[in-house]
C-alpha cells in the first residue's frame, strides 16, 4: 500500500467523527455541523449524537456520515482540530 492509499476503508462508507469541547459553549453541537457540513453536504441535526462528560465539563459529538474519500475524512479532521473550541476529535 502506497502512502496515498494508506486506508483499510472502502468508500463510499458510513463513517462517525467525534469532537469534544467545553459543555459551556453556547452551542457546540451547531458548531461541529457547521464544520463538517462544508465537506459533508446536506447533514442534518439527525447526524448527531451528544454526551455529556461525567462531570458535565464537557460535551461530546458524534456524528455519523456517508463518507467518500480520505482525502474527505483528512479535510473534516484538520477543520475540527484547527478551530479553537474542538478540545479534541476522533
Amino acid at each position: 500500500m502506497n502512502e496515498a492509499n494508506e486506508t483499510l476503508l472502502e468508500f463510499p462508507c458510513d463513517f462517525s467523527v467525534k469532537a469534544m469541547g467545553l459543555a459551556s459553549h453556547p452551542d457546540f453541537q451547531a458548531l461541529v455541523l457547521e464544520i463538517i457540513s462544508v465537506h459533508v453536504p446536506g447533514l442534518t441535526e439527525e447526524s448527531c449524537r451528544t454526551k455529556q462528560s461525567k462531570n458535565g465539563k464537557y460535551l461530546s459529538v458524534s456524528v455519523t456520515f456517508q463518507a467518500t474519500s480520505k482525502p474527505q475524512l483528512d479535510a473534516i479532521y484538520y477543520a475540527l482540530t484547527d478551530h479553537t473550541d474542538i478540545v479534541m476529535s476522533l
